[in-house]
């Protein structure tokens, strides 16, 4: 069966842009979630909380982190964007985030190919309350569950692009797979 994580290709000019593959679209209540071994999508819960997810939210496929899972990614766009679309993105940041004592970054980038957006280069660019908004939604998110999430800091492009090798070269090294 074809799994996104494993058979799409990463992009064409990584880690500058790569592909982003969407799990939640921006607004959602839905926690969805790619089922590792089929490839499809799966309902993991509804949030507890009374809170939408703020940026359409995924991963990139072909990368490998600590919580074994794919490099988690958000990406800004004038539209809520549907489950399991390809979106080509521009890395412009990272939010360094611990959840449940795991290193759990998120990578953030805007849509390369919506022009409200794309225009951003670095996260400083942002507007400062969106970046709190951001903070606030995922300190938030499981506190209901009785879950701790800590977002430790935001940084800029240059170590974005470091998270996305860094990745890519996990990938590599658990999968044996090319790129």
């Amino acid at each position: 069966m074809f799994n996104p994580w494993h058979e799409v290709h990463i992009g064409d000019n990584v880690p500058e842009t790569v592909n982003g593959i969407i799990e939640i679209p921006r607004n959602s209540r839905a926690k969805y979630e790619l089922d590792k071994a089929s490839g499809l999508l799966k309902l993991d819960r509804v949030l507890f909380s009374s809170v939408n997810y703020p940026a359409n939210y995924g991963f990139i496929p072909q990368t490998y982190c600590e919580d074994r899972d794919p490099l988690d990614i958000l990406i800004l766009c004038q539209m809520d964007i549907v489950p399991m679309c390809i979106v080509e993105a521009k890395v412009i940041g990272v939010m360094h985030m611990l959840d449940g004592n795991e290193k759990d970054d998120k990578i953030i980038a805007v849509a390369a190919n919506d022009k409200s957006v794309s225009h951003y280069n670095d996260v400083s660019e942002l507007p400062d309350h969106f970046l709190i908004e951001l903070q606030s939604f995922f300190e938030d998110y499981k506190k209901l569950e009785n879950k701790e999430v800590i977002v430790e800091e935001f940084q800029n492009r240059e170590k974005a692009l470091q998270v996305v090798l860094e990745a890519m070269s996990l990938y590599e090294k658990h999968y044996g797979g090319k790129l």
